[in-house]
């Protein structure tokens, strides 16, 4: 898993999918429940995969982003999909999603290297935020116009899902869909590698790498909630007075310094913490990096990634300077190797528990999603680029709703500010010229 990871197991409902010519305008034809969401796979397993619909079955449409294929940044297209409407399930929630998180095991899964993701033809997307439009029986802590964060192994990038209800967490009031499309995955992922796998405590040192990315940011946030800890971070020298301003304590520029030798200079005892999404090489030298009793949690293999498609020779390089230690040099060097992939944690109390903590955590002021940039589904070649090429400073977000249609809101939204402004100038004129006016003329015009 990379660096911007993946979450809960959750089978999402695609019936009727038949081989798809690439791309088709319209996607393949499943089952919504009667009140508007995907239905779960149980109630999928009903009908099969060559049933046709009866024609007075009520359908509804909804745009999708579909990875069609392993290879590059074409191989996502944007699919409208035709699904018949039938019973919610017990226990399932259907979501309108008005915002949707890009992490990098997206990246990795449109080249193939992601496990946990299925085959393509696939609906991406592991996190999102919206309201609640319809409940399943045996739901009695949501109801209609909830607004909700979600997790799933995939399939939330699209403009309606069903989900269970149980993998739906409720959004504070003063949180936005783009924060809250931001926040569960890269939160979660930092806050269980630092405080359930690392026990951070006061006075520690952790190294982050890519701390300008949506896990970097988030650990940084989370370490500075424990007194006395020093965060180094590596990052683009153009980064650098960003993650300083949001509480890092050293920022390193990777490419043209060496991160190992930077940090020997100002701690040379080494670290306590080191956080790695990265692989290969960059294992060992956070390995060596620790202090005795120090911990080491490997979350992701960035290394792999280099161009837009999958690189073999980049991959066979990270995992032949992959860290290999025995248990033997673990006990001489008194020092722990973890591996954190929050996609195969199937321990749901513990996922929700800590949400409960960053929820209390947010309320409080004390972390806060920096969101980077947003892009619509048409462009999501785009805000993949832009997270491949390491230009982001936070999280990318991914915006269902047709551009077109932000746009139109958007110019209304400023010709009504322009003739609210028209009329406010308007009124201070007609001011100006009252308080010009003689006594005589004020008078007369208030008599």
């Amino acid at each position: 898993m990379s660096s911007e990871e993946a979450t809960i197991q959750q089978e999402q409902l695609d019936l009727k999918k038949p081989p798809e010519p690439e791309p088709e305008p319209a996607g393949p034809t499943s089952v919504l429940p009667a009140d508007g969401g995907v239905q779960p796979s149980a109630a999928a397993a009903a009908v099969a995969a060559d049933d046709v619909a009866p024609p007075s079955a009520e359908e509804t449409t909804f745009r999708a982003l579909v990875l069609t294929g392993h290879g590059g940044y074409d191989k996502i297209k944007v699919q409208v999909k035709t699904q018949v409407k039938v019973p919610l399930g017990d226990g399932d929630v259907l979501v309108r999603v008005k915002a949707c998180g890009l992490n990098f095991a997206e990246l990795m899964g449109r080249q193939g290297l992601y496990d946990a993701l299925a085959s393509p033809p696939v609906t991406m997307g592991m996190e999102c935020s919206g309201v609640i439009e319809a409940v399943g029986g045996d739901v009695a802590d949501r109801t209609v116009g909830d607004r909700v964060m979600v997790l799933s192994s995939s399939g939330l990038w699209q403009e309606l899902a069903v989900v269970p209800a149980d993998q739906t967490f409720l959004m504070p009031d003063a949180m936005s869909f783009q924060e809250g499309a931001a926040l569960p995955v890269n939160y979660i992922t930092a806050h269980m590698m630092l405080f359930e796998m690392a026990n951070l405590r006061p006075g520690k040192s952790v190294l982050v790498h890519m701390a300008a990315g949506g896990v970097g940011i988030a650990a940084t946030q989370l370490c500075q909630t424990v007194p006395g800890v020093t965060v180094f971070g590596t990052a683009s020298a153009s980064k650098h007075q960003v993650i300083l301003d949001g509480g890092l304590s050293h920022a390193i520029d990777y490419r043209t310094k060496d991160y190992v030798e930077e940090i020997r200079n100002i701690s040379p005892k080494g670290l306590d913490i080191v956080l790695d999404p990265l692989g290969g090489s960059d294992t060992q030298k956070g390995f060596n990096l620790l202090k005795p009793m120090g911990t080491i949690v490997v979350f992701g293999a960035a290394n792999c990634v280099t161009g837009q498609k999958k690189n073999l020779l980049a991959m066979a390089k990270t995992w032949y300077n992959q860290l290999s230690i025995g248990t033997m040099k673990l006990m001489q060097a008194n020092k722990s190797v973890s591996g954190f992939h929050l996609g195969y944690l199937t321990d749901l109390a513990l996922i929700r528990h800590t949400m409960d903590t960053l929820m209390d955590l947010y309320v409080q002021g004390k972390i806060k999603p920096r969101i980077d940039s947003t892009y619509h589904f048409e462009e999501v070649a785009d805000a993949m680029r832009r997270m491949h090429e390491r230009q982001n400073v936070g999280k990318v977000i991914l915006l269902p709703e047709l551009k077109e249609e932000e746009e139109k809101k958007e110019e209304e939204e400023k010709e009504e500010k322009e003739q609210e402004d028209e009329e406010k100038e308007k009124e201070e004129k007609e001011q100006e010229k009252l308080a010009e006016a003689k006594p005589e003329e004020v008078k007369a015009d208030q008599g």
